[in-house]
């Protein structure tokens, strides 16, 4: 095919949409603000005891992304990864409460039941997401856009009810009888914002969360750091010959003109475009395109982020003090809870939200990235920890909230049994997830995955039926961010489904 296509943004969906765009034969730029590729998935550098080590600095864990896209992009023949595959460790305030999250249905069930005394279907619960987790794979791979009569058609009635248009505590209360069951599984649900367990499709973030196909559903590692998916990837682009162009302020689009111009250096430049895909967060999409009734669309989306992420630097491994009898022990993914019932949890997923408190404690996630990457060969000055945590207001930058950082390490450093060998740390709030990365409210998903912009109402098309990824009514402009079906993370499947769509589309 002998047109352009211009891509604004390279993160993981811009980066994705551009190989895929070049790999059927069109010209592809690729124009980015920053220095360097990688949107939140970038690493950054911290000097400490006279050591420099690298760090994530936005997002750490990668699942969502899709096993075909990892293999045909070439991603699986340049990154080596590790998946933890024992039990997840969740505690909660009373300590003889600790379970072991069973990959095994069956075990899941007997572990629940003797730690929790649930009663209710943990291995129905699994079955039935597994069913919708195949359906939106095969969705994704076949680069669909979803929709409710092809759900309901797939699916059924009852299970579309249940897992997608429905509510969380709904689904919930379907499968489980015991409260820290719900708790648990609840987590996954105000991953992306602030959501009420009673909110329609509030439970669909549950299967969507685990449709990643990478590692089978399970979040794992990248050697050195998940930075490396984007930098590698953006090499692999330029070798099959995309124009990556980097520290160009895109001042403005003329879709009509299909002309868009930038600053690079200084200097004004224009570039030309057959067609324009916007893989950057949707009010900035919007505003350069100067439609005005998309930008007051984009503003009445609820966009509000409350996760907090807490980097740890120890200067020998960490020692955890509920091991695990695994050899890999050490890179077991552990969860804190600070409630006990859902109605707790829920209080304090919506506490934030006024902004009148900067910090209502609801779960804490440890990644242990320097155990997995030991697990790889790597030898390196520090062992480190990736935390994220729930909920943080939008108020405050990091470095002004010194209490919420202790309150949240004293409680990682509680399952610890050498915290005198924690040597760092840095505190990232949703307020600094909006500056450094222009997360819209400083959400990483840049929408909260909740009614009105979500499965099937997650785009911003004037006529979705027909493209579901054209970005309002111009024909020749696309977006493909994390706003976009079916969500953010380090998944690349929004910038794949949009590229397949043009790619048809101009063919």
């Amino acid at each position: 095919m002998n047109k352009n296509v211009v891509v604004v943004g390279a993160g993981i969906n811009g980066l994705i949409a551009a190989h895929y765009l070049r790999r059927a034969g069109l010209g592809v730029t690729l124009i980015e603000r920053a220095a360097q590729v990688g949107g939140a998935c970038i690493s950054e550098v911290a000097t400490v005891e006279g050591h420099s080590h690298k760090y994530a600095l936005g997002a750490s864990v990668l699942g969502l992304m899709q096993d075909f896209i990892f293999q045909e992009t070439g991603l699986a023949d340049r990154l080596q990864t590790y998946v933890p595959e024992q039990a997840k460790r969740v505690h909660f305030p009373d300590a003889s409460t600790s379970a072991w999250i069973y990959r095994d249905p069956a075990q899941l069930q007997r572990e629940l039941a003797d730690k929790w005394g649930e009663r209710g279907d943990a291995e129905g619960f699994r079955a039935d997401e597994a069913k919708v987790v195949d359906y939106l794979q095969e969705g994704y791979r076949a680069a669909v856009p979803p929709s409710l009569d092809e759900a309901k058609l797939r699916l059924g009635d009852a299970l579309t009810r249940l897992w997608i248009t429905g509510s969380a505590a709904d689904l919930l209360d379907h499968y489980f009888t015991a409260e820290r069951s719900k708790i648990y599984m609840a987590m996954t649900v105000t991953e992306s914002g602030p959501v009420s367990l009673q909110e329609p499709y509030s439970a669909f973030t549950m299967p969507l969360m685990d449709s990643g196909s990478i590692f089978g559903g399970y979040y794992g590692f990248v050697k050195e750091g998940i930075w490396r998916i984007t930098e590698e990837l953006a090499q692999i682009n330029r070798e099959r010959g995309v124009d990556v162009r980097l520290g160009c302020k895109v001042e403005g689009v003329d879709p009509g003109r299909g002309t868009l111009h930038y600053q690079q250096a200084g200097q004004g430049h224009a570039v030309a475009f057959d067609h324009l895909v916007f893989a950057t967060d949707p009010l900035s999409a919007a505003r350069l395109t100067g439609d005005s009734g998309m930008v007051h669309k984009v503003e009445g989306k609820r966009t509000l982020g409350t996760s907090g992420k807490l980097n740890l630097f120890f200067r020998k491994p960490v020692r955890w003090k509920e091991a695990s009898d695994h050899p890999a022990g050490d890179t077991v993914f552990r969860f804190i809870f600070s409630v006990e019932s859902i109605a707790d949890f829920e209080r304090s997923t919506l506490r934030v939200t006024s902004g009148e408190t900067d910090y209502s404690p609801g779960f804490i996630q440890i990644y242990c990235e320097g155990a997995s990457m030991r697990q790889m060969g790597m030898v390196e000055p520090f062992d480190r920890l990736a935390v994220f945590f729930k909920n943080m207001a939008l108020n405050q930058r990091g470095e002004a909230l010194p209490e919420v950082e202790a309150a949240v390490k004293a409680k990682v450093m509680s399952l610890i049994a050498n915290p005198q060998d924690c040597a760092w740390a840095r505190l990232l709030a949703p307020r600094d997830l909006q500056q450094l990365f222009l997360f819209p409210g400083g959400n990483i998903d840049h929408t909260v995955l909740t009614g009105g912009q979500t499965f099937f109402e997650r785009q911003f098309s004037a006529d979705p039926a027909q493209q579901f990824y054209q970005f309002g009514s111009w024909s020749n402009v696309s977006y493909c961010g994390a706003a976009a079906y079916p969500c953010g993370s380090i998944a690349g499947t929004p910038g794949y489904m949009c590229a397949q769509q043009l790619i048809r589309h101009m063919a």
